[in-house]
């Protein structure tokens, strides 16, 4: 029903923030991925255990209990009638548990419409200078043949949270969405399709139709992409979405090509190639996969239907013409030898001086070889004696230059032998390799087979063998480009991160080779290159492997003017011919930065947004991608695409292994955002292009992966654990339920919101001041007078300066700040801090030019100049205690401090992580705020606040805890973009001042000056108090209901800290007295906390010592058999080696853990001794 909304509330996952779970000091990364893992398996042995529980249905109202049980598991549907673009409606009441789909239901679409990914939005003309500066970044454009992996997913999962990052910080933002044609990707899937469908070829239906074929489906799955992109939230802008086909970047293509081609960068050359049998394509030396063999292997290689042996080296013997001598030679692929054009000995080796200058004779051919010199070929290895085939191997090519060999080319495209070679002729080159081998045995020339390690080279893209070929194609020197692109990271202008990157890259530039851009394919930019054909008896003939005979141009009118130019004749003697193949895809994405701007038109974009700021990718493509950018932008905009290069790792499975189809391991991450079955992984891979040979071995690796399918986790869920997955590792080995444990931590956000929202009520409205960042007294401006006998020191002027910025265009402040900086260089310490952050934004823009200030107070000028002269980057200003000692509303107790001191703690760390791409330290933060701060302590704490009749300390606790959710979910925002605006939207007047919350400022050091470490100390301090209280309960078996009474003796100094937290101890301890005292009833259980603090727990009465020294001596039984066991399987001898260093990891802690708990159980036994 329009205007209705249908909630079904979900009870199986809710857990609830008063639980007062696992009080203790922040976790570390490892820390929160066990306990991420831990949360998802007791969720799953929960449900088990209510599965056991249910009872048959055995009655009618037994039956209707268990429907209705069903029911309230059923996840929560948003249902309020919603047009595209229109805002969520947030009037309805919040499900009890978190729902991914109730949340992420309509706010993209509204975010989308109301323009705020849009660089427009933060001023009306791009050009317009904005002092908070700007960012842009280019999307790693994704292939337009189908769907998102999980790669993409951890790209746009740090990209987006890096941009909306930007965006909140009040800079200028472009985010620019693009898609790649993907040449032989698409191609390959296109042809597949045509078969499939018409039972026809592409040449069946020729070049133009065949392109028509793919703009169909281009234009049936091309959005696919983008809605999937949308559905993780990614804030592109898409207005200025680009495909590397369109009009405007085909234009781009050709400008380039004529450029570097007019000023030789680009040349034509016929030289061996890295040929793809399976593509019929040549491909570059980076889309070659090398794979080591240890020795005799079985590869799978497309087109054959038995496997191919690999990794073993065959010998056998050349008859020496006119003579009973012969030659043995060794080699890797047998079926080359049909290619042969020589033999090669070293001129040193003296077994071969006889033969110098002589032949040996082909078995196969009509050929005879001769032997030749060369000191390339190595003594020691073999027979001494290497078989020369120029045409089809690298260093066999250099020697037959050397030595003015023929070139014979044995293989066709496609891979199958072609010359006069009798049977040989029409075979696949792999089927050629069995029977040549055969007919050397029954001639009586073959030798042995052994096994030889060997790297075979395998097509990236085909996964077939590839073939050195000899063809003419297109290359591009890239010896200069790569010096510049080298020269920009050694001089600091490109900055490689992480940092052994560079390395890699140094390497690779000064190894580089030219780079062949020739693709013979259909699909992709058409080479605008043409053959002369002069009609003139005086110019020789030509032939397309001369470079002399080919121009280029931007279309055929100009290639014919420039053609008759060049050989001097009328145009009308010339014809052209436009060469077929493409650009390799990896051209076209080189120019990506600004082609996208309109380049080589000088565009208001292009004047904008080029350069752009960062670069973020997989460090796999740092030479497909990354480094043609940069020679690109350098060589022909004279500037580089960007300042900063950030490669994230690659994603494994949770066992380390390579996602592979064929392995069943293979994640689309719109199957963890909605959840699938596990026979729905099944039918992916039947519907998938895979062999039907691997299907089953696929569906048995899914089955071990997943036995219960994949659980919906969320897309803020995804993105989190991506991003909290990072480290400088190479790589990421993803676990799904860890990514479950963070669907958890959302299911806890959401139910701390809901919670807190009761605490703050319906009347409850936030003081402006607090709202804007700006905190301090409540009374108004013009009632606070200040002169300098009123400022005892200057921690006076940094408060009141948050509080009241007019203030400082007084004299009287401007005097003592002048003497102040008569003697010092900042207002704390000897280095730059927050503090004089705040004074000096306080000042305005007014303060550095103010005449009045440069005549009257030269100390405070030059003060304001050098903190200026910092501009925006703050990054090396430190924390400081005179900008941390401001309150929210003046009247907080030590914990409420305390929360506030821990979200200042969170917002420098959420910063300083940004600023340093180490996005495991933010997810950390927030995790920790949210989770062991706020619901574990602070909402804990505040339960008997807002259940007493204190109308004062309520009112502070509201601020405070509404200061706690507003600065917590905009931390939380660049990673969870639609709960932190699904609950963000449910704060009281939040949007007041911003519309939505990726719009919101993000929190800083400024806005959240409280710092604390003074208090932290006493609290950290006061949680260890805790954490043994329930440790002890926890080991008398007491549970929560049961209250008990606390008594600590603690030293003179202690003691008063103490006292200011005797009423949070109690509530989190579960207590329902705790007093700082010197004398202790009797019956207590002693804990030390410290050689200065124990507490003496109260259990005399609330446990019978007897039955429960029974119950901890079995207990310290089954213990001590632990402890026995894993110290048995330890002391193994060959234990470090047998066993992999992660189990060695986990018994270690786990023998830790055991003798700790060991070591309380004996301590409570003998304290329950005493009782007796």
């Amino acid at each position: 029903m329009p205007g209705s909304v249908a909630i079904v509330n979900g009870n199986a996952e809710a857990m609830e923030s008063e639980s007062g779970q696992g009080v203790g000091p922040p976790k570390t990364a490892k820390q929160l991925e066990k306990e991420a893992r831990k949360l998802a398996k007791l969720e799953k042995f929960k449900q088990k255990q209510d599965k056991q529980r249910d009872p048959p249905a055995q009655t009618k109202e037994k039956f209707e209990k268990k429907e209705k049980k069903l029911e309230v598991k059923d996840a929560a549907l948003y249902t309020i009638l919603t047009r595209e673009g229109e805002k969520k409606n947030v009037t309805c009441p919040m499900p009890n548990a978190y729902s991914p789909q109730f949340v992420e239901a309509a706010w993209y679409s509204w975010w989308e419409k109301q323009g705020f990914f849009k660089p427009e939005y933060v001023s009306k003309s791009v050009l317009e200078h904005n002092p908070k500066g700007k960012f842009v970044m280019v999307i790693p454009p994704p292939n337009v043949t189908g769907s998102l992996h999980l790669g993409h997913a951890l790209t746009n999962a740090i990209q987006d949270a890096l941009t909306r990052w930007h965006r909140m910080k009040g800079r200028t933002v472009l985010w620019n969405p693009g898609c790649d044609h993907a040449g032989i990707a698409t191609q390959v899937v296109v042809e597949k399709r045509l078969w499939r469908e018409e039972n026809k070829t592409r040449h069946d239906i020729g070049r133009e139709k065949f392109i028509e074929k793919i703009w169909e489906w281009r234009r049936q799955k091309g959005d696919t992409i983008y809605m999937q992109l949308r559905k993780l939230g990614s804030s592109f802008d898409w207005s200025r979405a680009c495909f590397t086909m369109d009009p405007k970047l085909c234009r781009a293509v050709t400008e380039a090509f004529v450029r570097l081609h007019e000023e030789g960068v680009i040349y034509r050359s016929n030289r061996l190639v890295n040929w793809s049998c399976t593509l019929k394509s040549a491909i570059s030396d980076i889309e070659v996969d090398k794979i080591e063999l240890s020795g005799r292997s079985l590869l799978s290689i497309p087109g054959y239907e038995e496997k191919v042996e690999f990794g073993v080296l065959t010998s056998f013997a050349y008859k020496v013409d006119g003579s009973e001598d012969e030659v043995v030679v060794a080699t890797t692929r047998v079926e080359t030898m049909l290619g042969d054009t020589a033999v090669a000995v070293h001129p040193d080796d003296p077994r071969y001086k006889h033969l110098h200058g002589k032949f040996v004779v082909h078995p196969f051919c009509d050929r005879k070889l001769p032997i030749v010199c060369d000191e390339y070929v190595e003594r020691e290895f073999g027979t001494g004696a290497v078989k020369i085939t120029p045409a089809h191997d690298a260093n066999d090519y250099d020697i037959g230059k050397r030595h003015n060999l023929p070139f014979i080319t044995i293989f066709s495209d496609d891979g199958n032998i072609i010359g006069d070679y009798g049977s040989f002729s029409g075979m696949k080159r792999f089927h050629a390799r069995k029977a040549i081998t055969d007919a050397l045995k029954e001639r009586g020339l073959y030798q042995d087979t052994v096994n030889n390690p060997m790297v075979v080279p395998i097509c990236s893209r085909s996964k077939d063998v590839v073939e050195p070929l000899i063809k003419p194609q297109w290359y591009v020197r890239c010896d200069e480009m790569a010096k510049s692109a080298k020269e920009a990271v050694s001089r600091g202008e490109l900055n490689i991160i992480p940092e052994h990157h560079k390395k890699i890259w140094f390497h690779w530039m000064d190894n580089i080779r030219d780079w062949c851009v020739s693709r013979q394919l259909w699909w992709g930019h058409r080479i605008p290159a043409y053959f002369i054909t002069v009609d003139d008896p005086s110019i020789p003939a030509g032939n397309e492997i001369d470079n002399e005979y080919w121009v280029s141009g931007r279309n055929r009118e100009e290639a014919l003017e420039k053609a008759s130019k060049k050989f001097g004749v009328p145009s009308s003697k010339i014809s052209l011919k436009q060469d077929e193949d493409v650009l390799d895809t990896w051209f076209s994405s080189g120019l990506f930065p600004f082609s996208i701007f309109g380049w080589p038109d000088e565009t208001e974009d292009l004047e904008a947004f080029y350069p752009g700021t960062l670069l973020e990718t997989g460090h796999d493509i740092l030479f497909f991608w990354v480094a043609r950018m940069v020679f690109f932008g350098q060589k022909l905009l004279k500037k580089l695409p960007f300042r900063e290069v950030y490669l994230h790792p690659i994603v494994r499975d949770a066992h380390g292994r390579k996602m592979s189809k064929s392995l069943g391991n293979v994640i689309d991450p719109m199957d963890v955002i909605s959840g699938i079955t596990l026979e729905n992984l099944h039918q992916q891979l039947h519907s998938s292009n895979l062999d039907p040979k691997e299907i089953e071995k696929a569906k048995e690796g899914q089955k071990q992966d997943y036995p219960n399918g994949i659980p919906e986790c969320g897309t803020d869920a995804l993105r989190f654990a991506l991003c909290a997955y990072i480290s400088q590792g190479r790589d990421i080995n993803l676990d799904i339920l860890r990514v479950q444990g963070y669907r958890f931590f959302c299911n806890k956000l959401w139910n701390a919101t809901r919670f807190a929202l009761m605490y703050l009520g319906n009347d409850f409205k936030p003081n402006q001041k607090i709202e804007n960042g700006s905190f301090g007294s409540t009374h108004e401006k013009n009632k606070c007078v200040i002169n300098s006998s009123g400022l005892k020191n200057i921690e006076s002027v940094v408060s009141e300066c948050m509080q009241h910025k007019d203030l400082l265009q007084s004299d009287e402040i401007q005097e003592v700040l002048n003497l102040y900086f008569g003697d010092h260089s900042y207002l704390d310490g000897f280095t730059p801090s927050h503090a004089d952050v705040v004074v000096f934004e306080a000042f305005g823009n007014s303060g550095v030019c103010n005449a009045g200030i440069i005549d009257k107070y030269p100390h405070l000028q030059r003060w304001l100049k050098h903190i200026g002269s910092f501009g925006e980057d703050r990054s090396c200003f430190r924390s400081s205690e005179l900008a941390s000692r401001c309150k929210v509303v003046g009247n907080e107790t030590a914990m409420d401090l305390w929360m506030l001191s821990r979200i200042s703690v969170a917002v420098e760390q959420c910063n300083k992580g940004f600023e340093n791409y180490d996005f495991a330290m933010v997810t950390t933060a927030c995790y920790n705020l949210w989770l062991y701060d706020l619901c574990d302590v602070y909402l804990e704490y505040l339960k008997p606040v807002f259940q007493s009749k204190d109308s004062t300390a309520i009112v502070t606790a509201q601020t405070v805890l509404y200061k706690c959710l507003h600065v917590g979910l905009r931390l939380l925002s660049p990673f969870m973009p639609f709960i932190t605006e699904e609950l963000f939207q449910r704060l009281p007047y939040s949007t007041e001042q911003h519309s939505s919350i990726c719009i919101a400022p993000y929190p800083d050091l400024h806005e959240c000056p409280w710092k604390n470490t003074e208090i932290e100390s006493e609290v950290e301090f006061a949680q260890k108090i805790i954490h043994i209280v329930r440790s002890a309960r926890s080991d008398y078996n007491l549970p929560n209901k049961v209250k008990t009474e606390a008594y600590i003796l603690c030293s003179d100094d202690m003691s008063t800290i103490m006292c200011k937290y005797q009423s949070a101890v109690c509530t989190l301890a579960y207590c329902s007295k705790v007093e700082v005292c010197a004398s202790p009833p009797q019956g207590c259980a002693i804990l030390t906390v410290s050689d200065k603090c124990e507490v003496h727990l109260l259990l005399k009465g609330l446990i019978d010592p007897a039955k429960e020294l029974l119950k901890l001596q079995k207990k310290q039984d089954q213990l001590e058999q632990q402890v026995s066991k894993l110290k048995q399987a330890m002391a193994a001898p060959d234990y470090s080696i047998k066993v992999p260093e992660e189990v060695r990891l986990t018994n270690t802690d786990k023998l830790t853990q055991t003798e700790g708990e060991l070591v309380r159980l004996i301590s409570a036994m003998t304290a329950l001794k005493t009782m007796q």
